[in-house]
């Protein structure tokens, strides 16, 4: 009898993806699987190891499911970044699984259930695998949507990161593999794909000598009944104007960018490795993509950040007017350069600079919002809150799991989970908004990604 195997998948879009790959390779095997712990026998646990805070969340499940009396599998970046050492420190570790060896979870899963003495390492010192099979997949999310993963690793080398250690270096799939990955997902119900890697422009440099997402998009367009189509992680360098012009073309590519900036100071944007002017990129972006929402992310507290350097970062914000905006306190990892930088920045004052941005994106979020009020916009719903009585989903302009919410009264009984549908909002808080559906389901994908009316 096969065990069966608790899965806990931790970290970001791109960790979900390859838990979604191991979850079906498992059960075209034959391993039942389950998300509820306490019914596993063993549980695999994809873990992230970005950050301080990312690594002290995967030690704290591996900790719990460990004192629960459960068997451990360690996959992801965790398994790549110490290796050896969890299973010398976690009694309960039967296996490590690194970044680029989640196609072994079979192998390694059935050798440890019929030889309980055994402990295996499957943890390439380098990641170099990249799959161009069509890989069985087994969907974690609850709504309508589903990441694909288009690459692997990184070129880049930001004096703050970890990932290419943990990645390796950048790898693409190719356009065949990724449109027979996309179909089977919208067979099983995707209504949206969302493409994720570490740097999503960069894609086909390796494979094709080009960049090839303009093609990848085309591609992902002609799929019948996808509706929408969404690219987080650009790279500023990478956004060109033929990438900016194929978006703004393709009524599926939802006028969206999520292009982490990290600074705007140019002595902070050198010592992170990081592309200059970023102001440059981001009027590119508004002058060829109409009505474009731009998500960014910024580092408060990096090695050397004076508050001259702070208050230009704040200007920044308050003048380009992000509509998503998310900021992070700097991480130190003694792996990387800044991890040796001189003049690092106290705890307190990071978290109050952070607290100074959040304060000001809070005042431009809720006047963008306000501005909306009156508008019909798209809206795919994603879940019925029975509670409140209100269908709840997200706009064009709002990626799941970190943007907006929509709400939506629906009197008539006209929506349906999987639905886009035409809402028209009648109240705006800073990061929601509130309406009630006009007409029920927009037949036509033409109308999905831009404000109905003005």
């Amino acid at each position: 009898m096969r065990p069966k195997i608790g899965i806990v998948s931790l970290g970001c879009p791109k960790n979900t993806a390859d838990t979604e790959v191991m979850l079906g390779l498992l059960n075209e095997a034959g391993f039942p699987v389950t998300f509820d712990e306490q019914e596993a026998d063993i549980c695999l646990i994809n873990t992230c190891s970005f950050i301080g805070e990312a690594r002290k969340e995967s030690v704290r499940t591996l900790v719990e499911l460990a004192q629960a009396g459960k068997e451990l599998v360690i996959a992801g970046c965790m398994a790549q970044h110490y290796k050896q050492d969890l299973l010398d420190e976690i009694p309960e570790a039967r296996a490590l699984i690194g970044t680029g060896d989640i196609h072994k979870v079979v192998e390694v899963i059935t050798s440890i259930a019929q030889d309980k003495q055994i402990r295996i390492n499957a943890v390439s010192e380098k990641p170099t695998y990249i799959t161009e099979d069509l890989l069985p997949r087994l969907s974690t999310n609850l709504g309508p949507f589903a990441y694909l993963k288009i690459a692997e690793g990184c070129n880049h080398a930001c004096s703050f990161c970890i990932i290419p250690q943990l990645r390796g270096k950048f790898r693409s799939r190719s356009i065949e593999s990724l449109v027979a990955e996309a179909k089977m997902l919208v067979t099983n119900g995707a209504k949206e794909i969302i493409l994720v890697s570490q740097d999503t422009t960069y894609y086909g440099l390796d494979i094709y000598q080009r960049q090839a997402l303009p093609e990848l998009l085309e591609a992902l367009h002609e799929i019948e009944d996808l509706q929408w189509i969404r690219i987080m992680y650009a790279y500023p360098t990478e956004v060109n104007e033929s990438l900016l012009q194929t978006i703004a073309k393709l009524p599926k590519v939802v006028k969206y960018i999520d292009i982490p900036l990290q600074h705007s100071h140019p002595q902070i944007l050198s010592q992170m490795a990081r592309p200059l002017n970023p102001e440059k990129v981001v009027e590119k972006i508004r002058k060829y993509v109409p009505d474009v929402r731009i998500r960014t992310t910024f580092i408060v507290g990096f090695p050397g950040e004076t508050e001259e350097h702070f208050e230009h970062l704040l200007a920044f914000i308050k003048t380009h007017r992000f509509d998503r905006l998310g900021v992070f306190t700097y991480s130190r990892e003694i792996e990387v350069p800044s991890g040796h930088m001189e003049n690092q920045i106290k705890e307190s004052v990071k978290k109050s600079r952070r607290s100074v941005l959040m304060k000001a994106q809070h005042e431009i979020a809720t006047e963008l919002n306000a501005k909306i009020v009156g508008d019909i916009i798209s809206v795919l719903i994603e879940e019925y809150d029975g509670e409140r009585d209100l269908y709840k989903g997200r706009s064009a302009w709002d990626a799941p799991q970190i943007d907006n919410q929509v709400y939506v009264k629906d009197r008539e009984s006209t929506v349906s989970i999987g639905d886009i549908v035409a809402v028209k909002i009648d109240q705006a808080d800073t990061y929601d908004l509130f309406g009630q559906p006009i007409n029920a389901v927009i037949a036509s994908v033409m109308e999905t990604n831009l404000s109905l009316t003005k």
